[in-house]
This record gives C-alpha cells, structure tokens and sequence, in this order.
C-alpha cells in the first residue's frame, strides 16, 4: 500500500479526472435531457468563480480533488467494494453541497428544499464518486508479482 502521501495525491488526482469525466458526463446528460427540474447549463462551465475568478470547471475538480484526498487517506479502511464507497463519498459531496456550503455563504440550505435539486445534486455527485471509486485503483501502483 502507498504511503499517506502518495495516496492523498493520487485521490486527488482520481477526484480531478473524475469531475472531468464522470461528474462532467451526468451533468452533459442533464443537459441534453433538458428534463423539466433536471436541466442543467452545458458541461465544462468556463464562468469566473469569485474570490480569484478562476473558471467553474477548475474550481469543482479543485474541490473535488480535496474529496479525493481524505478517499485516498481512508482508503485502507475501506472493506466494501470501491466504486460503492465512492458513491457514499458522492453523496456526502451532495449533502455537504446541500446543507453546509449554502450554510456559509448565507443562501437557501437544502436547495431551497426542492426535490429535483436534491436529485440532480445526487445524480452529479453519486456519479463522480463512483468514477472516483473507479479511478482510484487504477492508478495507484500496484506490488510486485512473485514469481
């Protein structure tokens, strides 16, 4: 098994490719369903993100990628198959998304309550983080064969 380190960085990166693949796939999916409630702007956001006006897309596999880090950490504790551990860690993205963040920026928590925010915010993050799940254990450096 990789060190703290090594595994830290390697889910942040596994996070970063996920938010660029798989986050970014459902959120195109609702897009081009254009499902009333489910909608969703086209994938790869390039808007400026306010304090430093980077673009949307770098700013969610930036936060992502800090997801991935405590994944990589806990990586060793986790018994259950990987790809369904990355779906609790979307869906704790999704709550924290929902409740904490809106908390401290002083806007509606919980999405103003509406459901089908709640289910698109499931839909994107359950979806990242199983590509995170995914990802994860194909770059992480495997042990040497005996032969």
């Amino acid at each position: 098994m990789p060190t703290y380190g090594m595994r830290a960085l390697l889910g942040f990166i596994a996070a970063a490719i996920s938010v660029l693949t798989f986050h970014q796939a459902m959120w195109e999916a609702l897009h081009i369903l254009a499902l009333p409630g489910l909608g969703m702007p086209s994938a790869y956001p390039t808007d400026p993100i306010a304090p430093f006006s980077v673009p949307r897309i770098v700013n969610l596999c930036f936060w992502g990628g800090l997801y991935g880090v405590v994944f990589g950490l806990v990586l060793p504790r986790l018994t259950a198959p990987l790809w369904l551990c990355g779906l609790g860690l979307g869906i704790i993205a999704a709550l924290v998304g929902l409740l904490v963040v809106p908390a401290i920026k002083g806007l509606p928590i919980g999405g103003g309550w509406v459901l089908l925010n709640w289910v698109r915010s499931f839909l994107i993050n359950g979806f990242w983080g199983i590509g995170v799940g995914i990802i994860l254990p194909l770059i992480m450096p495997r042990a040497p064969r005996l032969a």
